[in-house]
């Protein structure tokens, strides 16, 4: 099964990724993890990336893509994945379907996982990390709705939205169950 999982911060993105790559069987892609492993190994797509980031700016759109089509073409990727982080806009949405095209793929659904602000907020003062202020969380709930509503009406006829309110268990369960809806 191959999956965009979208969110915004503290919707749990992560905590389900963890939990659908082992019930699926697929890897859960994050470009988090994938910034990560490309700058500890020194690739040349991570010193790229690092340059960037050392220089306080954002890593571009071309550099983060490529790191993506790499990562799917990775042979625990072909039997289906878990994107997280990635799509983001849509031109790069657009640039997942120009990969997937290539690989002879097709994406089987976005899944939305719907939270409310005030949840996000009661979730993310939890965890007490320090740049984790209310008024930060509500500015980064702005931004993701303001980047994120295109990708909503880009996809709009493979999105899953799940309510993401209640225990992990309650959610993976929704997730699962509107999954087994594709097969």
């Amino acid at each position: 099964m191959r999956l965009v999982l979208l969110g915004p911060p503290g919707a749990g993105k992560g905590t389900q990724a963890a939990i659908l790559s082992e019930k699926l069987g697929v890897p859960h892609i994050s470009t988090g993890d994938l910034f990560r492993a490309n700058i500890g190994e020194g690739t040349p797509l991570g010193l790229e990336a690092k340059s960037y980031m050392d220089a306080g700016n954002l890593v571009p759109d071309d550099v983060t893509v490529r790191m993506v089509e790499s990562r799917l073409e990775e042979d625990d990727a072909k039997a289906g994945f878990l994107l997280d982080g990635f799509p983001r806009t849509v031109p790069q949405a657009d640039e997942l379907e120009r990969i997937l095209k290539g690989l002879g793929l097709d994406l089987d659904g976005v899944v939305q996982f719907d939270v409310s602000e005030d949840v996000v907020v009661e979730r993310m003062l939890a965890r007490g990390r320090a740049d984790d202020t209310e008024d930060v969380i509500r500015n980064r709930m702005q931004v993701y709705a303001r980047e994120t509503a295109p990708l909503l009406d880009h996809y709009a006829d493979k999105v899953i939205k799940i309510k993401a309110e209640g225990t992990v268990e309650e959610i993976n369960a929704a997730t699962m169950a509107e999954l087994d809806k594709l097969k």
